[in-house]
């Protein structure tokens, strides 16, 4: 009998190394993929929730309460939804003889395209975006770096 030595030999090795880069290589871009779907989810539910919870607190708290101040469209955000930077998002109202408009935008890093998709599942509101630059209407809110995407609800408070 041959006296062999235990272990792997130099071709066996590269060859499980050549399997286990093929298959991060398949890997990578579905799972990618699956991240930046799940961002895109999170800012759709986002807007959802920020405009749901502006009509909630509208209902509750009537529209001249500190949370809604009337007459300068500012909302706390920290009040509105827990986690929300306010950095990339911004809620505004309009309103005149109980109806109201609410618009929640969102400015961050995202794919826009991604996130319209997200909204046409879930969202009963209108939704759009605009341009750079351009100014979102009755807002007086622009952002010059890029797209925005932003959600509207029309509710009456009585």
């Amino acid at each position: 009998m041959k006296n062999r030595k235990r272990g792997f030999s130099l071709v066996e090795l590269l060859i499980v190394l050549a399997v286990i880069a093929a298959l991060i290589a398949t890997i990578t871009p579905v799972a990618m993929n699956a991240i930046k779907k799940s961002k895109a989810t999170q800012v759709a539910q986002n807007l959802k929730t920020l405009a749901s919870a502006l009509e909630n607190s509208a209902y509750v708290n009537g529209t001249k309460s500190d949370l809604i101040q009337s007459g300068s469209g500012d909302v706390k955000l920290n009040d509105l939804g827990r986690d929300i930077d306010a950095k990339n998002y911004a809620v505004y109202y309009t309103g005149t003889n109980g109806r109201y408009t609410a618009t929640v935008v969102f400015k961050g890093d995202g794919d826009i395209t991604m996130i319209k998709s997200a909204l046409e599942n879930a969202a009963t509101g209108t939704f759009s975006t605009v341009a750079v630059g351009k100014e979102l209407e009755g807002t007086g809110w622009e952002d010059p770096t890029g797209e925005v995407i932003y959600y509207q609800i029309v509710f009456d408070v009585y």
